[in-house]
């Protein structure tokens, strides 16, 4: 990763541990999956903050720049910051990114998408997660996306909780990437808590 790009993700990271990760010695946080955790990461404190996003944009679209894909996205609303500021930096770039939202539960009136957004001309895309813990919900973005006649060549998460999401994912798409990793957030809150500029 270029210098500049290294900076910009460094102050993602700080941004990230300072707002959006909780670590407790007990298990102390209950999960959408029902299981407690010492680890709470509410990625929703950084992606809707508009220094995050401006990074968040500028990182992520460096790193599928050159893929040639046609849209980015993901399941709402996790997802939908992320694909926002990845879409808007992609066309200051020159290099425009539609992007669209998955919806969770599908539209019960009008025409009844299941994704909103413009998709004319679009086959190749990125789903973009905040946070991947088992992947299930990843798994349902590409699915829906599959159905809507898309092509998913990328995942591309904020972070990866490292609890078998990975692994998940990749039975469904060729190539996944984590920005960050709970272990790296832990690092880096545990050297701040000492004392320890990293």
């Amino acid at each position: 990763m270029p210098s500049d790009l290294s900076l910009l993700r460094k102050r993602l990271l700080e941004i990230l541990v300072a707002d959006s990760f909780q670590y407790a010695e007990t298990p102390s946080f209950k999960l959408v999956s029902g299981k407690m955790s010492q680890y709470y990461i509410n990625c929703k404190k950084t992606t809707y903050n508009a220094e995050a996003m401006n990074l968040i944009g500028q990182i992520f679209f460096a790193e599928i720049s050159g893929m040639s894909l046609d849209g980015i996205g993901g399941l709402t609303l996790g997802a939908d910051p992320i694909a926002f500021a990845v879409s808007m930096i992609s066309f200051q770039k020159g290099e425009p990114l539609n992007s669209f939202v998955i919806r969770k539960k599908q539209k019960e009136h009008g025409l009844k998408f299941s994704i909103e957004g413009n998709l004319e001309g679009i086959k190749k895309v990125a789903i973009v997660e905040d946070v991947v813990t088992t992947g299930q919900s990843t798994i349902e973005a590409i699915t829906k996306a599959r159905e809507a006649g898309l092509e998913v060549v990328k995942v591309f998460a904020l972070v990866d909780r490292e609890e078998g999401g990975r692994e998940e994912v990749l039975k469904w798409v060729p190539d996944f990437k984590a920005l960050f990793t709970r272990t790296e957030l832990f690092s880096f809150y545990s050297a701040r808590k000492s004392g320890i500029k990293k």
